[in-house]
């Protein structure tokens, strides 16, 4: 009791209430990740999909901040998902946890599932100069799962009145948001995040609905301007997850 535990294990990530194993994952936890998990609206969900979702970090956060939420997750890379179904089972929310080592574009083929809520941090670069390492293309580049793909799957497997939630880099989330009004979607949350209050907007959460909305704009700073410390407002966000917060 009172001891003060590190958060960083070998291997992976140590939250309060579980640890995120990511040692076999292409893409480890950061704070994309983070942001989506503890900023997504969960209070209206009882059932939400994952979508690519690496080592299990956003489901978790998820099945935390949600006691009825079920969550399925989709993964394409089959060892991510191995470590993702390890991370799940060890969790306290085991039973409310689902893994599937797919595509999704295979997925919403064979599902007759609908999710009031769907989360995703895709991928976001345009093919380019490969990564040795095929999975972490996969996690990193667009060629697998491009955006408009992405934003159809998504409207197939959300129920009406559902949310679609993504992070990406500010310059991306122009594009994407531009795809997901072509598509009839309308942005009903736009959270723009900033690392300093004296630096640009470098990520941007989107909360898409299919239904017509007006867009609640808001933003979030993560660091005091001395770059070291949290914001209180980002400490908010964090203190139910992050150990010694």
């Amino acid at each position: 009791m009172g001891q003060t535990v590190k958060r960083y294990r070998k291997g992976g990530f140590t939250f309060k209430q579980f640890f995120v194993g990511h040692d076999r994952c292409a893409m480890k936890v950061g704070t994309d990740g983070v942001l989506l998990g503890a900023w997504a609206p969960v209070e209206n969900a009882c059932k939400a999909l994952d979508i690519g979702c690496g080592s299990g970090l956003i489901s978790l956060m998820l099945a935390q901040r949600q006691p009825r939420l079920h969550i399925d997750a989709i993964e394409l890379d089959p060892v991510a998902a191995e470590q993702a179904a390890e991370n799940f089972h060890a969790s306290p929310w085991a039973d409310r946890l689902q893994v599937y080592a797919e595509n999704v574009l295979d997925f919403v083929q064979h599902t007759q599932n609908k999710y009031a809520l769907i989360v995703s941090n895709p991928p976001y670069f345009e093919p380019a100069v490969s990564c040795r390492d095929s999975y972490r293309d996969q996690a990193r580049y667009t060629a697998t799962l491009n955006h408009q793909s992405l934003l159809m799957c998504a409207k197939k497997l959300l129920t009406a009145d559902g949310l679609f939630c993504v992070v990406l880099p500010s310059d991306v989330a122009e594009n994407v948001e531009q795809l997901a009004l072509q598509q009839g979607w309308s942005v009903f949350q736009r959270t723009n995040i900033c690392d300093k209050s004296t630096t640009p907007i470098h990520r941007v959460l989107l909360a898409f609905s299919q239904q017509p909305t007006e867009t609640l704009i808001d933003s979030l700073v993560l660091k005091q301007d001395d770059g070291k410390t949290y914001t209180p407002q980002f400490i908010q966000w964090i203190t139910d997850f992050y150990v010694n917060y």
